[in-house]
């Protein structure tokens, strides 16, 4: 192998290590008449492949009817690509239409008295999808250009994570300005509001103070005797 090719490896590597693509792998625990979703953020054209399967709690032993569970996996746009019913594994793969979170949900029916199922999933997305052992034995290539092979297609993976998440980022950050641009015309229009209303709380008070004076007037001027009112000045004129 030339000091070139060489190079090349190590950087892909040190990419790679950088900047992993997504595997989730995991063991969940998953009680009757419950529902548990995991989510996963998958760009547009990308290819992802799923497997689960229910852990049989009596090796050996055939696994219960109880521990069956339905399996749905949705877009971010509600799309469905792929549904189970009462099934104990399975598995799904597609390539992603549309680039957003994707869903896959795990519902376990209702059962009396209740049951815990126990399911291992594993999820993987990008380059980790595709299944390299047959791609090397359709090729009939050796093992470091199967490798290196894995690790171009991973780096041109990753430049187009890169792509995608620059794209959420600015999505995110317009959408922060509008938000913000809306908060600041909603709060000066309830500051309009609450000193037009106050203004004219001010003005109904004040009439109401100078109604109220003339009429107290009003009522000491009729309600008195004519030798109990006191006397009136009267103006001379000249």
């Amino acid at each position: 192998m030339s000091e070139s090719l060489l190079v090349h490896v190590i950087i892909l590597g040190l990419l790679i290590v950088l900047f992993p693509v997504s595997i989730e792998s995991l063991r969940f625990e998953l009680k009757s008449a419950n529902t548990k979703c995991i989510s996963e953020d998958i760009r547009s054209n990308s290819m992802t492949v799923g497997k689960y399967n229910v852990v049989n709690p009596n090796e050996g032993q055939p696994l219960p009817d109880t521990h069956k569970l339905t399996v749905r996996v949705t877009s971010s746009h509600g799309n469905n690509y792929h549904y189970s019913d009462h099934v104990e594994s399975g598995q799904f793969a597609f390539t992603a239409a549309e680039g957003g979170d994707y869903m896959a949900c795990f519902w376990a029916p209702d059962h009396n008295p209740p049951v815990e199922l126990t399911v291992d999933f594993e999820w993987k997305t990008g380059i980790h999808a595709k299944d390299w052992g047959n791609v090397a034995k359709k090729g009939n290539i050796e093992l470091m250009e199967i490798e290196l092979k894995k690790m171009t297609e991973q780096v041109s993976g990753i430049h187009e994570d890169m792509y995608y998440l620059r794209e959420r980022e600015e999505e995110m950050q317009k959408l922060n300005v509008d938000t913000t641009s809306s908060m600041f015309y909603m709060g000066l229009t309830s500051l309009a509001v609450c000193l037009g209303v106050s203004g004219f709380q001010l003005w109904h008070l004040k009439r109401s103070l100078s109604t109220v004076s003339s009429f107290n007037k009003y009522t000491r001027r009729s309600s008195c005797l004519p030798q109990a009112c006191p006397p009136q000045r009267l103006e001379e004129h000249y």
